[in-house]
């Protein structure tokens, strides 16, 4: 993967540590596909949300050698959000990765 890497802060104060913390995150992702090209990470805090309390939003944007993943997930942390979106980026990514591959071997 290209150094393509983007973090975007909308309605939260940028953090030094959650940006190296993606970033971390972001080194493992590649290490698993060499398909990706970029990759683009929004986190935010959405206004009037339905319930009480502070909700966080984060979301990862990917781009693959012919697709494309987006992901979101919501939290009352940033972090536990932040773990969980890269979860799920980590298991769609293996089952793109899987289908390119089995599709170039035919």
């Amino acid at each position: 993967m290209q150094n393509l890497n983007n973090v975007v802060y909308r309605d939260l104060e940028s953090s030094q540590a959650l940006t190296s913390i993606i970033d971390k995150k972001l080194k493992k992702l590649a290490r698993l596909s060499d398909d990706i090209n970029s990759s683009r990470v929004v986190l935010e805090s959405p206004h009037q949300h339905k319930h009480k309390g502070k909700i966080y939003r984060a979301q990862i944007e990917l781009a693959v050698k012919g697709s494309a993943i987006a992901l979101h997930k919501d939290s009352d942390s940033i972090h536990i959000a932040v773990r969980d979106v890269f979860k799920a980026a980590e298991r769609k990514l293996k089952e793109t990765s899987s289908k390119l591959h089995s599709k170039q071997r035919h």
